[in-house]
């Protein structure tokens, strides 16, 4: 199954780092490589929650979070013609503060073609996303 993981370090308790990774609604103004958010559903982030995400360059696409720990991981699900994103994403306490990893895969018939299409850019936006979470987080931002 095509896909990456990229993992980094932030000097922040994995509470802080946590808050930041669920608000997803912040993303835009937080993460340069998301367009907009939109939340389907009210309350809690839980499983069953989603979100239409635009990003530049690719397209449109509603996120289902499947699995998630609180506090801890969740993963999330985009379902396109042929093709099954998973993204997942973990928050370990690190004696520097927190070791955040995020993965994504797909799946699919047509997931070995559109992967070698868009993974220098999938890789591009996961670093740039873990690096935004990393500077909102050690700021001391919820």
């Amino acid at each position: 199954m095509p896909g990456l993981e990229h993992t980094i370090t932030i000097a922040a308790p994995p509470e802080r780092v946590w808050a930041v990774l669920v608000d997803v609604e912040r993303w835009p103004e937080r993460i340069p490589t998301v367009d907009s958010v939109e939340r389907l559903d009210e309350g809690p982030f839980t499983v069953g929650s989603s979100a239409r995400l635009r990003q530049p360059k690719l397209p449109e696409a509603v996120w289902t979070v499947t699995e998630l720990t609180d506090g801890t991981s969740y993963t999330w699900e985009s379902k396109s013609p042929g093709v099954l994103g998973v993204a997942s994403h973990v928050v370990e306490p690190h004696p520097e503060g927190t070791r955040l990893t995020l993965a994504v895969t797909v799946s699919g018939p047509l997931a070995g073609v559109g992967w070698l299409m868009t993974k220098a850019r999938a890789k591009r936006y996961v670093e740039t996303e873990a690096a935004s979470i990393k500077k909102v987080a050690e700021q001391g931002e919820n």
